[in-house]
């Protein structure tokens, strides 16, 4: 084949050189802007995982590389006057014009051409060309001339950054943070090579124009960065090597995805690869990365299915499909990484104290959980959970054992829970006649044993009219509270665990069958009538239509609020909650989705408040003072034109401004055009907003699973109670399980399971011995 490689940055070079390793024959030229041996940038970051794969690849390169390699495993943290490191993290480091030089080196070893100072316009430049890989960097010239083909989607991220240089060596992958009289800066900072390290300033771009330094020149931006870093440099001076650029060298990083990835021009195959295909944020270190594997991978596909020009098509198309899914993967723990660090300055540096700021900026990822930071640094992550039981109120003796964050106390007001996992409230669709029966008794009882600190009931519609279905429980008959009292007396005599009720009305969304039936769907026969915000169908041309509550049936309404509330305290509830969320009858006043009301109670955030927090505040009212209440709200609606995360930071102030004690934080079904997108732990990022900038507790819910998922939200301050929802419906003991799971012997069981405790804590350690004697088995195969 002939192949050009336009670009010649790490992608291009290394594609070209495996492409020459693989046949000889193969007509290579890769063409670069720059002069021979010449580049711009400081160091770049390596993972193990990408050096094996070169070895793989190309020994003699990857033996090179490793010579030049600078190796740390330690990070370390700068901040509020104190250092903090953890060690196990093994990164490794290296020039990027070493890098370049030693690829280059290796390029003209193979006869891959390399022709410099030439700047390739367009692809149609080489017609002969077979296939043209398109390495050209952020800025491709190649990606925007066929713009319409590959539909890029760029964003340009708020924050502002220069990368500059030091001799001033450091042993450490060291984060620096300074805050000024306008806001918080931070350092990467991590050396590449025996001389020089890499040191690159961020900070959002509201300070940045604070500071003036949008009309500073580069000399002035260094002047003012070393200035700012002066007790950490030492006396060392910062240095650029990107005089090519106009003005300061303060750039935005740019996220570039493309949905296509190769095109035929009419003569050629091109395929982008590299920055010019994908982007990868400095926080995490990867761009690098990313090139390098594109090359490998596409090397290898050529290898297994063709070297011929027939061959290509099948070749780039399996080569997308494949390659896009490790991208993607690698993009969004890169996403969470970035975001951390635009958000810190406003949402973790002045809030969190240094130990748990070193927590959450190891975790910010989400790659990196609590269990694997156990691997990397068992001491330090010991020495961190000591620090975190402490701060939540226990008192330690040095030999005692330190139980991890979930397995700490919390308390509020007059309440306190032994541990920080919540069963979440879970329609269950079984009450009659409103009642809660013998089954809710053994679901809530079971689940009340099984090791939660509080087990919350499903919604309770405080009317009839107020249910979803006619399955769902109420609390507005003296034989609701009757049957709440015995199902509140039996946990409170069987177990240590806390009892919460929830308390809402379905609003639009009532009147439908019982889930299994056909959830949604409205009743086909004894429908009652249906009230909200604004007239609504949930589902279009299905759902029943409601109409727009009238000042009367508000005073109704939150009548009946009042008389639920006074009847969960009679009964005994410890925990009480609003339901504002999932389009029922208060979240339709919330969103603007649900809510087109031209009175006071609509229009603004304000005005849509203004319903809920009435209720609130009349319940408030009658609620025992010292027993906690919560309000769960949609924290994001997942459609354009609803409710966002910066809307619900608000929501949760106004809330906190009438006695709310936490906001439960989940999202979405308040629309049917809601595009959510799911991952684990996918709502915990609410939470966190929230707590921080609304300073509010928080409970985080959704798709919250294991041990690691709920140490990881609370170590780091994300939440302070995870509600588990699934997990708790397939296993009522989950919290028991999960503790032996971890090892947490400490962890005390119902009596009348003591039995079970010490044999399920061996089998999950022989599990755990089993998968460790597998790991190490292919390494004891190759040292044979």
């Amino acid at each position: 084949m002939n192949i050009v490689c336009i670009g010649g940055g790490p992608a291009g070079l290394y594609f070209g050189l495996l492409m020459k390793l693989q046949n000889p024959n193969h007509e290579i030229r890769v063409v670069e802007r720059n002069k021979p041996y010449d580049t711009f940038g400081w160091g770049v970051v390596f993972s193990d995982a990408t050096m094996d794969n070169m070895r793989k690849w190309d020994p003699v390169t990857a033996a090179a590389i490793e010579l030049a390699f600078n190796h740390w495993d330690d990070i370390e943290l700068e901040f509020k006057g104190q250092v903090i490191r953890s060690g196990g993290h093994g990164f490794v480091g290296i020039g990027r014009k070493k890098l370049l030089n030693i690829l280059q080196q290796r390029c003209e070893e193979l006869d891959v051409k390399l022709v410099f100072e030439t700047q390739a316009e367009s692809d149609t430049q080489y017609p002969e060309a077979d296939l043209i890989i398109a390495s050209d960097g952020i800025a491709s010239g190649i990606r925007t001339q066929y713009q319409d083909v590959f539909k890029p989607e760029i964003v340009v991220r708020p924050n502002r950054y220069i990368w500059l240089g030091t001799h001033k060596l450091y042993d450490a992958f060291t984060f620096l943070f300074e805050k000024t009289e306008h806001g918080w800066f931070q350092a990467h900072v991590y050396k590449f090579d025996e001389n020089t390290t890499t040191f690159i300033v961020e900070c959002p771009e509201d300070v940045w124009l604070a500071h003036g330094l949008d009309q500073a020149d580069q000399a002035q931006s260094i002047a003012f960065c070393e200035k700012l870093f002066a007790s950490n440099l030492q006396g060392e001076a910062l240095m650029t090597n990107a005089r090519h650029l106009r003005g300061s060298a303060w750039l935005n990083f740019q996220q570039v995805k493309c949905q296509q990835w190769s095109h035929f021009n009419g003569n050629s195959h091109v395929v982008l690869m590299g920055d010019a295909v994908h982007t990868a944020h400095f926080a995490i270190g990867s761009g690098t990365k990313l090139a390098i594997e594109d090359a490998i991978e596409l090397a290898r596909l050529f290898g297994e299915m063709g070297n011929s020009p027939a061959d290509i098509p099948a070749v780039l198309a399996r080569y997308q499909a494949v390659r896009n899914v490790d991208v993607l993967r690698l993009q969004n723990a890169a996403w969470n990484a970035m975001v951390w660090f635009e958000v810190c300055g406003a949402r973790y540096c002045d809030q969190l104290q240094a130990p748990q700021f070193m927590y959450s900026m190891l975790t910010r990822s989400q790659r990196i959980s609590h269990e694997n930071l156990r691997l990397r640094d068992s001491k330090w992550l010991g020495g961190y959970e000591r620090w975190f039981a402490e701060h939540a109120g226990l008192t330690l003796a040095k030999d005692q054992p330190v139980p991890p964050p979930m397995f700490t106390p919390y308390s509020v007001r007059g309440l306190t829970l032994k541990n920080r996992v919540v069963v979440s409230p879970m329609a269950q669709y079984s009450a009659q006649d409103g009642v809660a029966g013998d089954y809710h008794l053994v679901h809530l009882g079971a689940r009340a044993m099984g090791g939660a600190a509080m087990v919350f009931a499903e919604m309770t519609c405080v009317s009839a009219e107020a249910r979803i279905t006619p399955g769902c429980p109420g609390m507005y008959t003296p034989e609701h509270t009757q049957a709440w009292t015995r199902i509140v007396d039996w946990v409170h005599s069987r177990s240590d665990a806390k009892f919460a009720m929830q308390i809402g009305h379905a609003g639009a969304k009532g009147s439908t069958k019982l889930a299994w039936q056909g959830i949604d769907q409205p009743l086909e026969s004894d429908n009652w009538p249906l009230i909200s915000a604004s007239p609504q169908q949930y589902l279009a041309g299905v759902s029943q239509t409601s109409r727009e509550m009238t000042r009367e049936d508000m005073t109704q309404v939150t009548a009946q609020f009042v008389a639920s509330t006074q009847a969960a305290a009679s009964a005994g509830v410890d925990w009480l909650e609003l339901h504002c969320a999932h389009g029922y009858l208060l979240s339709s006043f919330i969103s603007p989705l649900t809510n087109k009301r031209t009175d006071a109670y609509g229009g603004s955030l304000e005005n849509r408040l203004r319903y809920p927090l009435e209720v609130f505040v009349a319940m408030r009212a009658v609620w025992p003072s010292e027993r906690p209440m919560s309000v769960r709200i949609s924290a994001h609606d997942w459609v354009e034109g609803g409710i966002t995360p910066d809307d619900a930071v608000e929501i949760a102030k106004a809330f906190k401004a009438v006695g709310a004690d936490l906001i439960d934080c989940s999202s979405g079904q308040v629309s049917k055009q809601e595009k959510p997108v799911f991952g684990r732990m996918f709502q915990t990022p609410f939470a966190d907003q929230i707590r921080q900038e609304a300073h509010i507790a928080t409970m985080a819910v959704g798709a919250i699973s294991e041990a690691d998922h709920v140490n990881s939200i609370i170590a780091a301050g994300r939440a302070d109670l995870c509600a588990v929802a699934r997990p708790h419906l397939a296993n009522p003991a989950w919290t028991l399980m999960e503790a032996a799971k971890i090892g947490y012997t400490p962890m005390v069981w119902p009596k009348q399971y003591v039995s079970a405790k010490g044999q399920m804590e061996s089998i999950f350690q022989r599990e755990k011995t089993q998968a460790a004697s597998l790991a190490l088995a292919p390494a004891r195969s190759a040292e044979a």
